[in-house]
């Protein structure tokens, strides 16, 4: 959270509008024809919290970082001491500047206080709790927080929609008795309860867009921080998208900028079409798909590639899995070796069979070892707005490449 009250994203009025889809519900779907490579939305969180816990945890996943970050923005920082830090909670920032805009935003006293009495080893109440609940500790302070600052954004995060069956009661039960402890009572004007605290980790659970660490070939990347995004949230799943997520942290000086997202469209897509994310990378086989979703999201997938991999032999399924990893270049290599020239990928999409998946792969899949990002034209220029861009551009690795035109 940066003290923007207002609801923090933005995106061209005439490329998008929000729709009720049966199955679905609140969906995004193109207002006008969209360009490859077009950027269709920047959103900026409603809040943001970080992805580790107070105390170390010996249960998977086993996340505890030596690195620093910035408290408000969540810029990695790298100098010692800190720049900036809190004397009461002993929170860090990478500059005064951002620590000054925290300190009316995402650290204010009611934080800082709760903070302070969360780290305190000799009476936390998260002392030997686990992972999950200490990370939705931090989400919850966040949110009530948000109440404070901004009842308006809180009243856009309860809006969003929420899926119960993600959330176990007894953690539920915990984590509002932990709120509950701290002074004073948060959210009272929203009627604080335990109801409330469900219907917050219920939006949580499907909205929160994990805050990557930058790619290094050598490393499994890992989450940062959590944010909620709400008009990013909105885009529904495809295990073929034709839109995917760029974020670029710790890739500029501006701290206002550090966690918004931005989100591209991979091909040409008509009007009225949906626009949809893969919430994963789109290497997964199916089984791991489905479950991932069931679990968390609380659905079962039933676009045209699950359709189509639900009928395959286990075997099958492994053999693909493994040409996605060795092949998706998305380079011009292979795409002369296809019948369809002429055909747009929309058209493609509608077709019956594994075709879709085979253009997918080499089109869009980057085939950088231990990647599996999804590459994106370039931005159409201000020059030539209607030319799409030869250049791909990865949003894992960020590598940018050269195809052909088709």
């Amino acid at each position: 959270m940066y003290g923007n009250t207002s609801t923090p994203s933005s995106a061209p009025a005439t490329l998008l509008r929000v729709t009720e889809l049966e199955g679905k519900g609140r969906s995004f779907v193109a207002s006008a024809p969209l360009r490859a490579g077009e950027i269709i939305l920047r959103d900026s969180p409603l809040l943001l919290y970080s992805a580790f816990p107070f105390f170390p945890t010996s249960e998977p996943p086993h996340v505890w970082s030596k690195n620093l970050y910035c408290s408000n923005c969540f810029r990695l920082i790298t100098s010692l001491p800190p720049p900036s830090s809190c004397p009461s909670c002993s929170d860090v920032f990478c500059s005064s500047g951002c620590q000054s805009v925290a300190g009316s935003t995402s650290h204010t006293p009611w934080i800082c206080q709760s903070l302070r009495r969360l780290r305190d080893g000799s009476s936390s109440p998260l002392v030997a709790q686990s992972y999950v609940r200490q990370v939705l500790s931090r989400y919850l302070l966040a949110a009530y927080n948000l109440a404070a600052i901004s009842p308006s954004n809180f009243r856009i995060l309860l809006s969003l929609q929420g899926n119960p069956s993600t959330i176990f009661e007894d953690d539920a039960n915990f984590l509002h008795s932990l709120i509950a402890s701290l002074s004073p009572t948060p959210a009272r004007e929203f009627g604080f309860s335990r109801e409330l605290t469900a219907a917050l980790l219920a939006r949580d659970g499907i909205n929160s867009f994990g805050l990557m660490e930058p790619f290094h070939p050598d490393m499994e990347r890992s989450v940062r921080a959590y944010g909620i995004y709400p008009k990013a949230s909105l885009f529904n799943h495809d295990c073929l998208p034709n839109a995917c997520r760029f974020d670029y942290v710790d890739a500029d000086s501006n701290p206002y900028t550090n966690t918004d997202v931005v989100i591209r469209v991979l091909h040409d897509v008509t009007e009225g079409r949906e626009v949809c994310l893969s919430y994963f990378p789109v290497n997964l086989k199916y089984s791991e798909r489905q479950r991932r979703l069931r679990e968390d999201y609380g659905f079962i997938c039933h676009c045209d590639r699950c359709n189509v991999e639900a009928n395959w032999k286990e075997e099958d399924e492994e053999e693909e899995v493994e040409d996605m990893s060795g092949n998706g270049s998305g380079m011009s290599e292979g795409e002369e070796a296809m019948d369809r020239e002429g055909m747009d990928e929309e058209e493609m999409e509608g077709d019956d069979g594994d075709f879709p998946h085979a253009y997918f792969f080499i089109r869009f899949m980057c085939n950088r070892d231990n990647c599996g990002g999804t590459l994106a034209p370039l931005p159409p220029s201000s020059a030539s707005p209607e030319s799409t861009s030869t250049l791909m551009e990865c949003n894992v690795c960020g590598n940018v490449g050269k195809v052909e035109d088709d």
